[in-house]
């Protein structure tokens, strides 16, 4: 792992704050914290762009009840490029339907534009555990 002046601990302390955002509905934060080309993989195989998953969030369509890293949040960084991988539990309901709960790997890709821009979340993966 490389640290090029942006502490690995930022990075997760990021990730874990994305993850209370998530749980909150906070729009600004949410907004912030995920690039426009987002893309998420859930644990059931689709992809949802930003504006399916932030919205779907923010409507109440998508609802986590609960949403916590089980593990450390691993880091790998360079400049402008980091990978983010844990272990995590959930609790989530969707459309209405009955809260279902799920462990999952995820492996979380942020990127930045220079040193001195924000990181933002681009691509996530997540990977029910049986």
């Amino acid at each position: 792992m490389t640290d090029y002046g942006h502490p690995m601990s930022e990075l997760a302390a990021l990730e874990h704050r994305r993850l209370k955002a998530l749980v909150a509905a906070e729009a600004e934060t949410l907004d912030a914290l995920h690039a426009p080309d987002f893309l998420l993989v859930h644990p059931s195989g689709g992809v949802w762009t930003k504006s399916d998953y932030i919205g779907g969030i923010l409507s109440g369509e998508i609802r986590y009840h609960r949403f916590e890293a089980l593990t450390e949040i691993q880091v790998m960084a360079d400049t402008t490029i980091a990978v983010l991988r844990y272990r995590s539990s959930i609790c989530i309901q969707i459309g209405g339907n009955q809260p279902g709960e799920l462990e999952a790997w995820h492996t979380d890709s942020y990127r930045r534009e220079d040193a001195s821009s924000p990181w933002r979340v681009v691509w996530s993966q997540a990977t029910a555990i049986d």
